[in-house]
């Protein structure tokens, strides 16, 4: 929402005083200054005596010297967290793809809203194909298996894809507000071309400021020795200063207010105009299309908005955590870390979920995906909106 992936360890300066023989490793979550989790790197050999060694040997990722230091957890509550992760990672993979083939297979889905919503539930559903299976097997194993090339391509898409979901929101919910406070106008300002730039730009922006933002100098600045001290085999890192930290919080922030902002004033528009339709309800019947389609936006406007607060809950006490733990030299102990930030990554799954209780229209084209209805190309111009 950088040099490592969703588990990708990302490393945070500190003072040199507090980081002696084992630093802070928060895994990447999002470019916002996100860490998912952090575990302590031991120069393994350097710093033990040789009886040390004999008694309290130090679990490694790899037998070899130089290797990371491994956490060891207990069999049932490894099996635990593994369960629970891989739960989460289907039911964001196979939520998110009934989505896609809703809205790509039902052509009376083909609206300039819904194509927003398919884009970002693609950015989803490839966050749990790529990101997510690698990201559990760090947090519960503390190593990383995978290679540097991998570790470096891990961790960019692991940051394109939670800053895709955040400027995503952001252009659905100024597609709402228009659609609310400016239904005349709505169908002539928000046009299928107008929701291609809104893609375009949810995914070109990501891709351009991860670039910048992971193959910059500027993030390796005042780190000096710091950096040759700490490479082990096994981890998965990336090394950025405070000040790129702080860069990167507005990155969520902003979006996060326009949001906010927008869907307030969505509230006070839609709360004037169910007045209004109430009153609508006794004049003749040739007004009824417009009510009814009124009360469709409404529906859409209120489901999104759900999905927006969701992403809030889930999002806002990691990227706070993180910005607050900047100024007290990273103090939040690791387990806490891990809780935020798959808390935060368990958001992709949310989204599926919301509609199908919210929507009838997407209830009806799951039940035709399962039953295998839906491979008929016939059954692609099925209207779901009917009844709704």
């Amino acid at each position: 929402m950088h040099l490592s992936s969703l588990p990708a360890v990302l490393f945070k300066l500190q003072e040199r005083k507090k980081q002696k023989h084992s630093i802070h490793s928060p895994t990447l979550a999002s470019n916002l200054n996100v860490c998912c989790s952090r575990k302590k790197f031991n120069a393994v050999g350097s710093q033990m005596s040789s009886t040390e060694e004999e008694t309290t040997p130090v679990p490694l990722c790899f037998m070899m010297n130089g290797s990371c230091s491994r956490t060891l957890h207990p069999f049932g509550v490894q099996l635990a967290i593994y369960m629970v992760c891989a739960i989460g990672v289907l039911v964001t993979i196979m939520g998110n793809l009934l989505v896609v083939i809703s809205i790509y297979h039902f052509k009376a889905l083909h609206t300039p809203t819904n194509f927003l919503l398919l884009s970002l539930a693609l950015a989803d559903l490839l966050l749990g194909l790529t990101v997510l299976p690698f990201s559990t097997i760090r947090s519960v194993e503390s190593c990383w298996y995978f290679g540097d090339d991998f570790c470096h391509l891990h961790t960019f898409l692991d940051t394109v894809f939670c800053l895709t979901s955040i400027f995503h929101l952001c252009f659905i919910s100024v597609d709402r507000h228009s659609a609310i406070c400016d239904p005349l106008l709505y169908p002539t300002k928000f046009t299928l071309r107008v929701a291609c730039i809104y893609i375009a730009l949810g995914w070109g922006i990501p891709v351009v400021y991860t670039s910048i933002f992971l193959y910059s100098k500027g993030i390796e600045e005042e780190l000096g020795q710091f950096l040759q001290s700490l490479p082990c085999i096994g981890s998965c890192q990336l090394l950025y200063n405070k000040l790129w930290g702080w860069i990167n919080f507005p990155v969520f922030f902003f979006p996060c207010l326009i949001m906010i902002g927008l869907y307030i004033k969505i509230f006070i528009v839609a709360t004037r105009q169910a007045k209004q339709i109430r009153s609508m309800n006794k004049k003749p019947r040739g007004s009824k299309h417009q009510t009814g389609a009124a009360k469709r936006e409404r529906k859409a406007a209120k489901t999104l908005g759900i999905a927006v607060g969701i992403y809030l809950l889930c999002w806002l006490p990691f990227t706070i955590d993180t910005m607050v733990d900047s100024l007290l030299d990273f103090i939040t102990p690791s387990v806490v870390f891990d809780v935020l930030i798959w808390f935060a990554y368990f958001n992709s799954a949310c989204n599926p979920l919301i509609y199908v209780f919210s929507y009838r229209w997407f209830r009806k084209a799951v039940k035709l995906i399962l039953t295998c209805q839906a491979f008929s190309t016939r059954t692609s111009a099925i209207d779901l909106y009917q009844e709704e």
